[in-house]
């Protein structure tokens, strides 16, 4: 696992700062996003993305913890993200204008991906070890693409 320490130490890094500006972005635009209870869900999601990216990392971080472990809080923490990803956007797609459907729903597919991805980590963590780490790398950057998306709805295009 050491040969991983940079790599998530990297992702917390990137995952802790952007979490703090779509946090700064948000206030800027509070009352345009309040305005539209669909935007405060997107925000949600774009946050639950990255504290998982953020909590992941960290948790990979901890010393001499054992692959069954890490498989364990990966499944967990993939599973709980998963449901309330859903949840925000099933919520997102049921409500959103018929125009907005099509998107609404990449963007849950996008979201699924991502989360289930962690889930297939984790039980490849305690079947085959490091390997499953490869899994993650993907919900990662599919976590990290997505929540840079949701920000820039967030911030830029609500101006528009």
């Amino acid at each position: 696992m050491k040969e991983w320490n940079d790599f998530f130490l990297a992702t917390a890094a990137a995952a802790a700062t952007l979490t703090g500006l779509i946090f700064v972005g948000i206030s800027i635009n509070l009352t345009h996003i309040l305005s539209f209870p669909l935007l405060v869900i997107k925000a949600s999601v774009a946050l639950i993305l990255l504290l998982m990216i953020l909590i992941f990392s960290a948790l990979l971080l901890v010393p001499q913890e054992s692959h069954y472990l890490i498989g364990c809080e990966t499944i967990v923490l993939g599973l709980i993200v998963w449901i309330l990803i859903t949840r925000a956007d099933l919520k997102i797609y049921y409500q959103s204008l018929k125009e907005f459907k099509r998107i609404y729903l990449f963007t849950l597919l996008f979201d699924q991906l991502a989360t289930i991805l962690y889930i297939i980590g984790g039980i490849f963590l305690i079947l085959f070890g490091n390997p499953g780490l490869y899994w993650t790398v993907m919900a990662i950057f599919l976590s990290f693409i997505k929540s840079v998306y949701d920000a820039w709805v967030l911030l830029i295009e609500i101006k528009r």
